[in-house]
């Protein structure tokens, strides 16, 4: 540790499809959390690690805020609860983009609970507004910082855009605010916590949101059953992937396939070129399908996935 190391842990809090997985991706300038326009796409915790100089902020990126209708759901809200816990501040996103916007000056039930909580937690908090790139008037900004003004004492409000990466640098600037004197908790290098059996799940599971019909995605779960890196004949490094994906129902399984393997190959496709990207040398993917019936009820599988 260098006596000037300063570190901290900053929660990025909103309702689902806000944009907190674009924007934690943006700030370590590299895709660490899957991205769709499908709500809860995010399941679980996932650390982002952004360090500069002496500073190392840890971003914990929570799943969207909703309403849980299974247990897999329930999990999931637990996961924001603990992404809350032993941090220096919270960052809340909100959505500015026009889909989002309401003639009513009430804010999101799911947004009223969240800011309670922060204030139940006393948490230093700044106010993104997200989504910025989508506004025809930039004015209507005003309108969204109006609504917001008198729900939390935030500490500071930046409108910002995730895609285009407009505005990140100041929320970083502002979040360096909140380092205290400690060790860096990753080398200097790393941007995620996450294992990399779990970072091609995820990437496998976010061309299946993409890919697949509303539902469906949401009752699958990948799991890594070999991973190894290998030379092929020429001498070149190659990594050699194979992976289940986990379904609820038979149908679903026919689906997720598709006609003659079509599906299952587009999906396989598109996930080996980002792991690929990810990892900078070529790979190899296979893929299988299961059925579990019901297994985002069911405690011992959603622990043996992970997702607890």
């Amino acid at each position: 540790m260098n006596n000037t190391d300063k570190s901290a842990f900053i929660a990025i809090l909103g309702r689902p499809n806000v944009g907190k997985s674009s924007l934690i991706n943006k700030i370590v300038g590299q895709k660490i959390a899957i991205v769709s326009d499908k709500p809860q796409t995010t399941r679980t915790r996932i650390m982002g690690v952004f360090t500069k100089d002496e500073n190392q902020l840890v971003f914990v990126d929570t799943p969207g805020f909703h309403k849980p209708h299974n247990l897999l759901g329930e999990q999931m809200i637990k996961a924001v609860g603990t992404g809350m816990s032993d941090v220096e501040a919270a960052v809340l996103v909100v959505d500015a983009s026009p889909k989002f916007k309401s003639d009513s000056p009430e804010l999101p039930p799911a947004e009223v609970a969240l800011i309670d909580e922060l204030k139940r937690r006393k948490l230093k908090t700044v106010l993104v507004i997200n989504k910025i790139d989508l506004l025809e008037n930039k004015e209507d900004i005003l309108d969204v910082i109006l609504k917001y003004k008198d729900a939390y004492d935030f500490d500071a409000v930046i409108p910002l855009s995730a895609v285009t990466g407009d505005g990140v640098d100041i929320l970083t600037r502002e979040c360096f605010k909140y380092t205290v004197p400690s060790p860096h908790f990753f080398a200097d290098g790393d941007v995620t916590d996450q294992p990399d059996e779990v970072m091609i799940c995820e990437l496998i599971r976010e061309k299946m949101l993409r890919c697949l019909q509303k539902e469906i995605p949401h009752g699958v779960a990948v799991c890594i059953e070999r991973f190894f890196e290998k030379d092929n004949n020429q001498g070149e490094p190659i990594l050699n992937v194979e992976a289940t994906i986990y379904c609820e129902r038979e149908s679903h399984k026919g689906i997720i396939i598709g006609k003659s393997g079509a599906m299952l190959k587009k999906i396989g496709t598109l996930s080996r070129v980002d792991i690929e990207k990810f990892y900078g040398i070529r790979a190899s993917l296979k893929l299988w399908v299961k059925v579990k019936e019901d297994w985002r009820n069911r405690q011992g599988i959603i622990h043996t996935f992970g997702l607890d």
